[in-house]
């Protein structure tokens, strides 16, 4: 389906007259001269207006040693080439993208491994909504290790063998493995492309600085999609175009703070969707709230499913009633989210979810009885 996808992008490109795609290696020579490099050939190409849409690749942790080289080491890219399940995977990094991957390959029969560096799993989100995603991993056999710092990936011909230590008892411990999958974050590919050159700022991180209207420190060039950090969605690169699009041929009045109750989902089974505050974050914010939560299996439609794992929360203002916070980690959670960022673009309170009407038995209708609990 990827290749599918690419192909049509591609082609919907590359079959206008006006547009011409040369696929190689991209550098800045003035603010408006593009170097390419294409194998042996090299092009100078020029333009009024130029934007930065390279997108951001895996990090490859440096430290490691043995990574060079390896044929059973993968990034988030390579693995969706196997065409042989490993029956052992270690995944270096427990992060989104990790857990993702956890959860499709504990799926299809491999015993899965998640090495995390960290003392906490999942940091960003609710401690009772991390123990809940927790759970379910484990129960569906992944093993977690918190605090593993690996030191090595070296390879014989059976596979690969990890050394990590324990940060906090300083032991040592070893794991071999069919697979190793590095997902260990992203960074914006801007390393080849000599923005200094032209006076456009990077970050600490090495993405693109922009100002809310997606332009550059320098006048006439542009940034948009994962090279300019922040959230790596799909739907913000949409909206970035939707604000560049606003800027060429419109009024020029669209820009990021046009975003309102962004949410995001992590695809493992059940998905996780959040959007707005965790309840740490609330509390933190001074504001009287009210929190709510109830297991997924409360609701008809997840026995139907059969898939009965799950814990739902939302956070509200009780001065105000205003939806501040939402975590449902349950079926379909990524179309019901959505749901509630409809309510609170639209200006709607928490009642508003509470006292829908909605089809049974849905998904959707958990929003009853989640918001009902609100006091």
């Amino acid at each position: 389906m990827t290749a599918l996808l690419h192909k049509k992008n591609f082609d919907n490109l590359d079959s206008k007259d006006t547009v011409t795609v040369y696929t190689g290696v991209a550098s800045f020579r003035s603010p408006h001269e593009v170097e390419v490099k294409m194998g042996d050939e090299t092009l100078l190409l020029e333009g009024k207006k130029i934007f930065i849409n390279t997108g951001a690749s895996t990090v490859i942790p440096p430290p490691i040693k043995g990574l060079e080289g390896n044929p059973f080491v993968y990034t988030s890219t390579s693995i969706m080439e196997l065409e042989k399940l490993p029956r052992r995977l270690v995944i270096v990094g427990g992060g989104y993208i990790g857990l993702e991957f956890a959860s499709i390959f504990t799926g299809f029969g491999s015993e899965v491994t998640v090495l995390e560096g960290g003392d906490t799993f999942i940091a960003r989100e609710d401690r009772d909504i991390a123990e809940a995603i927790k759970g379910v991993l484990e129960k569906k056999g992944v093993t977690i290790h918190l605090n593993a710092l690996v030191q090595s990936i070296e390879h014989n011909d059976a596979g690969a063998v990890i050394t990590y230590k324990d940060s906090k008892s300083g032991e040592e411990m070893h794991l071999t493995a069919d697979a190793v999958l590095l997902a260990t974050g992203r960074r914006p590919n801007t390393q080849d492309l000599h923005p200094e050159a032209v006076g456009v700022e990077l970050t600490e991180r090495g993405a693109v600085v922009v100002d809310d209207h997606l332009r550059t420190t320098a006048p006439n060039i542009w940034a948009m999609g994962d090279v300019v950090g922040g959230l790596q969605f799909t739907y913000i690169s949409l909206d970035d175009y939707r604000i560049i699009k606003d800027e060429l041929f419109g009024n020029g009045q669209r820009t990021k703070d046009d975003r309102m109750a962004v949410a995001y989902s992590v695809f493992i089974d059940p998905p996780l969707s959040r959007l707005g505050m965790g309840e740490n974050e609330a509390r933190r914010s001074g504001r009287k709230i009210s929190v709510a939560s109830i297991p997924a299996a409360a609701f008809p439609r997840t026995r139907v499913f059969d898939k009965t794992d799950g814990l739902l929360k939302a956070i509200v203002d009780t001065e105000t009633s205003e939806i501040l916070g939402c975590t449902l980690f349950c079926a379909q959670s990524t179309e019901v989210i959505n749901t509630v960022a409809m309510a609170i673009r639209a200006g709607k309170d928490y009642t508003f979810l509470r006292d829908a009407i909605y089809t049974h038995p849905s998904m959707s209708e958990s929003l009853n009885d989640l918001f009902g609990l609100i006091k």
